[in-house]
């Protein structure tokens, strides 16, 4: 837990535009802190700034948010109570919050009517197709974690699909983003759910993860999202803390 960021003192710094999204606080040519406004591939601007005192934080905020058009985001650890203060004290608020889960691997079960194994690129394209239909009219795509806005073109090694009656019904996606797996996406079809569907997904990836020797793997899960928190709270994971998305909107 990281609440105290900042160190005492109040140095005079200069804010320096290195590039059009790179900024630098400078005291006498010295870099004091660094802040960053990253694309992400939805086209959403993410911010973040590193700095150890607090008025050169609000310093490159102010000049960040002064020179990019909005809205403009930052996810930050919700025990950094220094560093949300100070997002908050710059103007952004608080979008959306995402508990943060440890989920114990276990042997998987069989999942009868369901056939779950590796995907193929075309059938799992238009699985993607439909599942991003779905969800647009319901949360919104906004709401999908970052990395699984775009898929390489022919790449399905991160995923792994469930098969019924010779159609592509539910997916789930697992990177190794850290030295722990990461279970990204659990996707159903909105007329195949509350079949099971996405609990033998997730029952089946944690089991290949158990055969290979991984006790435990992560999950992020937006705490709107019931039924996801659901799932994975009946399986044993537990909740190890949450971000927070914070968002400033038109100026």
């Amino acid at each position: 837990m990281n609440t105290l960021r900042f160190t005492a003192g109040d140095p005079a710094v200069e804010i320096t535009q290195i590039t059009p999204r790179l900024w630098h606080a400078l005291d006498d040519d010295r870099v004091t802190g660094r802040g960053e406004a990253i694309t992400r591939p939805d086209g959403r601007i993410f911010l973040s700034v590193d700095a150890w005192h607090r008025s050169v934080f609000d310093q490159l905020a102010r000049a960040m948010l002064a020179a990019l058009p909005d809205p403009l985001h930052t996810v930050v650890d919700e025990s950094d109570q220094e560093l949300l203060a100070g997002w908050q004290r710059a103007g952004l608020t608080i979008r959306r919050r995402e508990w943060e889960y440890a989920v114990p691997t276990r042997p998987a079960l069989p999942a009868p009517g369901l056939t779950i194994g590796p995907a193929e690129d075309g059938p799992l394209r238009e699985l993607e197709r439909v599942v991003r239909a779905q969800i647009e009219e319901t949360v919104g795509w906004q709401e999908m974690p970052a990395e699984v806005m775009v898929r390489p073109d022919g790449d399905t090694s991160m995923y792994t699909v469930a098969v019924e009656n010779g159609e592509y019904v539910g997916l789930v996606r697992v990177t190794q983003l850290t030295r722990l797996p990461r279970i990204g996406l659990i996707a159903v079809r909105a007329d195949r759910q509350r079949h099971g569907i996405a609990r033998a997904l997730l029952t089946h990836a944690l089991g290949a993860l158990h055969q290979a020797g991984v006790g435990t793997a992560t999950a992020e899960v937006n705490e709107a999202n019931v039924a996801a928190t659901a799932l994975f709270e009946g399986i044993g994971a537990r909740r190890t803390g949450s971000t927070v998305e914070l968002v400033r909107h038109g100026r």
